[in-house]
C-alpha cells in the first residue's frame, strides 16, 4: 500500500486540531485549553507538532518533538509523542510522520532520532522496529 499521506506542522494558531489525537496517549489532557496552553510552554523549549491528515483534511494522527543536543547522543530530535486515532489506525499515517521527523532530523544535520514508548505499546513498538528504530537502552525514572 502505497498511500500519500499529507504531513503538516501546527502553529499556535493551529494546535487545537490535534488534541483529539493527542488525547488517546495522553488522557490526562481533559481540555482542549489545557492542552494548548501546555503546548505553547513547551514550545518555548523548541517543542515542534506535525499532523497527518485524512484524506477529508482532519487530524489523524500526531507526534511532538524536540530538537536536542546532550552528550550521548549529539544533535538529534527526540520524538516525545505520537498518537492516532482509533478510527486512523493501520492506515500509516503513524509511519508517516515518523518519515518525516527523519527527514527533518536529517535537514537539521542530526546525529539521528530517539524515543522512549511506555512498555504496554506493542503495537507502536512493532512501528519504531519496523521503521529502524532499536532499543539501545532501558529508561528509568522518578517521580514525587
Amino acid at each position: 500500500m502505497t498511500e500519500q499521506h499529507t504531513i503538516t506542522e501546527l502553529d499556535d494558531e493551529n494546535t487545537a486540531l490535534a488534541y483529539e489525537a493527542m488525547r488517546e496517549l495522553r488522557p490526562h489532557l481533559t481540555s482542549e485549553d489545557d492542552f494548548v496552553s501546555a503546548v505553547r510552554v513547551q514550545r518555548k523549549e523548541g517543542y515542534r507538532l506535525i499532523a497527518s491528515l485524512d484524506s477529508a483534511g482532519r487530524v489523524a494522527a500526531v507526534a511532538g518533538f524536540r530538537h536536542m543536543t546532550n552528550l550521548y547522543a549529539g544533535s538529534h530530535l527526540y520524538i516525545d509523542d505520537v498518537s492516532t486515532l482509533p478510527s486512523a489506525r493501520k492506515q500509516g499515517h503513524a509511519g508517516a510522520l515518523l518519515r518525516w521527523v527523519d527527514e527533518e532530523a536529517r535537514r537539521l544535520d542530526c546525529a539521528g532520532v530517539h524515543l522512549d514508548s511506555g512498555t504496554h505499546r506493542h503495537d507502536a513498538h512493532r512501528l519504531y522496529l519496523s521503521s529502524g528504530y532499536v532499543i539501545p537502552a532501558l529508561h528509568f525514572s522518578k517521580t514525587f
